[in-house]
């Protein structure tokens, strides 16, 4: 097992450990405070039994998402890192660093690479401080999970510019989508600190475990509508998204933040 798995296990042993309550309140408390976290839309940071609670918060006021059918909205509270047009197989982890979408979404994929070739790509950095869930960002039918163990280097700008191939390296949870069968991907990143990632329809799914094998879990009818929860990090990480050629055109958010529910992406219209 690499380093970063391991660290992210004894990180994530801490972050589920129920402490007694004063004590709880204050790494809470820290944890907001240091982070600047806005708890405006969450319970009270002093009502979580742990970290990971905290980190895995859910919404308590109802966030407005965009209901144009036509739009595709950010699955995260999230900062955009990169977003485009593919060339050919080839996106952008960062400015001046390619690497291929078909090493990504590995070989279980091959079938869909054609439809991918040149379509439009979008990076998702979650910070630490950020709200951990992701949600549906269109109604969507889930055909595949594929869950590829791998390595957890952080995926911060720091590493995003000098590590080759995180997305690569790094452990991955890849859904294969399809909206009016029209093709997309939700890739989920796994990321130093982050002990598990979790798929709200999978609960087989389990990530920085001693598994190393590409495990598969399809779907006959496995639909889901638009902001519905589809699971949580247990802390930052990533999330790209990449559509078929001629199904979106991108908003132009690269290097801005995002929330949940905006407008990302217009379907185009044939």
């Amino acid at each position: 097992m690499h380093i970063t798995n391991i660290i992210s296990q004894y990180f994530g042993s801490f972050a589920k450990t129920q402490f007694p309550s004063f004590i709880q309140r204050v790494i809470n408390g820290g944890y907001v405070k240091f982070l600047g976290l806005n708890m405006s839309e969450f319970k009270q940071a002093k009502f979580y039994k742990s970290l990971n609670d905290l980190f895995t918060r859910e919404l308590v006021i109802e966030r407005a998402i965009d209901k144009d059918e036509n739009s595709f909205i950010s699955p995260t509270d999230s900062f955009i890192t990169q977003s485009g047009k593919l060339e050919k197989d080839l996106l952008l982890q960062i400015k001046g660093m390619e690497y291929s979408v078909e090493e990504m979404l590995t070989y279980h994929c091959a079938k869909s690479f054609e439809k991918v070739n040149n379509g439009e790509y979008m990076n998702f950095y979650l910070s630490p401080k950020d709200y951990h869930r992701y949600h549906a960002p269109v109604d969507f039918k889930v055909e595949r999970l594929i869950h590829v163990p791998g390595k957890l280097y952080p995926v911060n700008l720091k590493y995003l510019n000098k590590q080759i191939d995180l997305f690569i390296e790094n452990e991955r949870v890849i859904l294969e989508c399809t909206h009016n069968e029209k093709l997309f991907y939700m890739v989920f990143v796994g990321a130093l600190n982050v002990g598990q990632m979790v798929f709200t329809f999978e609960p087989k799914v389990e990530t920085n475990t001693e598994v190393r094998d590409i495990q598969i879990y399809e779907y006959d009818d496995l639909e889901v509508k638009k902001g519905d929860c589809l699971g949580y990090f247990k802390m930052g990480s990533t999330v790209v998204m990449v559509w078929e050629e001629n199904f979106v055109e991108l908003e132009n958010l690269t290097d801005q933040s995002v929330r949940f529910g905006q407008s990302i992406a217009k379907k185009l219209i044939s």
